[in-house]
């Protein structure tokens, strides 16, 4: 289990930092059209920032899946929303200076995290069948065509919408993850989980990435952690059997309700590095 929780942050420390190059990369960027244009993948892909932070996810992404087969989806999700108490860290040695209120929510991730740490008990997945896994290919679906609807909204709605829509595709890829039964190249080729995972997370990086561009990163980064972490975990719990010790569920609602909030209040720390270095005073939340 605490091998487990390792390979959890691991993810998050190295999705924190990919998130920071990718939206570095995803800002200096041109618009392109109007909504959600898929080439913007193709623009952003030529900045070596964004290839590099997408290396960085794509490691994040093995462990993430490691973690997930041995720890339940509430506990793995709710690590990686630490990634922006990672993110907040960083920044502190690119000359950002960080309020008390900011300090205070990075240790309440910390704590969060140990709760949920002392709550999780070690488990595999309940199995699933081929019903599931067609439920969640038709979430892609849905969740593609909300994304594009979202894209074309005005713009205040627009960006909270579209970290939203980016946070559920990243989750269906958590739970897509989760129900893989075996790392075996023949078993991956012939599981439409492999498939849900590629086309989902596809999409997620398009949205955020857009959302990114012409948005307020804080409101983005805000929704996509609510996407990402409440979802899957409400879903785990319903249908995958991922519990706590006995007796311990208190303490894990407690623990993930800390590292959320906690982690929903360091949001801004996905603005790019650029900005950042703006800051001349110690800035905290109202």
């Amino acid at each position: 289990m605490w091998w487990g929780l390792l390979c959890a942050l691991g993810a998050a420390c190295a999705y924190g930092v990919a998130s920071v190059m990718q939206s570095v990369a995803a800002r200096a960027t041109d618009t392109g059209a109007d909504g959600v244009d898929p080439k913007l993948l193709v623009r952003v892909l030529g900045q070596w920032k964004f290839v590099l932070g997408l290396s960085l996810d794509v490691l994040g992404f093995v462990a993430q899946i490691a973690a997930l087969h041995v720890l339940p989806l509430f506990v793995v999700q709710a690590a990686l929303a630490a990634s922006l108490a990672v993110t907040a860290v960083a920044a502190r040695f690119l000359g950002v200076r960080l309020g008390r209120r900011e300090w205070a929510a990075v240790a309440v991730v910390c704590a969060g995290l140990a709760l949920l740490g002392a709550a999780a008990e070690s488990e595999g997945s309940d199995p699933v069948g081929l019903g599931f896994r067609f439920a969640l290919i038709g979430a892609v679906a849905v969740l593609g065509v909300a994304g594009i609807v979202a894209g074309r909204a005005n713009r205040r709605i627009r960006t909270p919408a579209l970290g939203l829509v980016a946070g559920l595709c990243f989750g269906v890829v958590a739970i897509a993850g989760r129900i893989i039964p075996s790392l075996a190249p023949l078993d991956l080729l012939t599981d439409p989980a492999t498939y849900t995972v590629a086309v989902a997370g596809g999409l997620a990086m398009l949205f955020y990435a857009t959302a990114l561009q012409r948005g307020s990163v804080t409101t983005s980064t805000a929704m996509m952690v609510l996407g990402e972490t409440v979802f899957p975990s409400l879903v785990g719990v319903l249908a995958l059997g991922d519990r706590t010790r006995p007796g311990f569920a208190v303490v894990a609602v407690a623990g993930f309700v800390l590292a959320v909030v906690a982690a929903l209040a360091l949001a801004r720390f996905g603005e790019p590095a650029t900005e950042q270095r703006t800051e001349t005073k110690p800035t905290v939340f109202p």
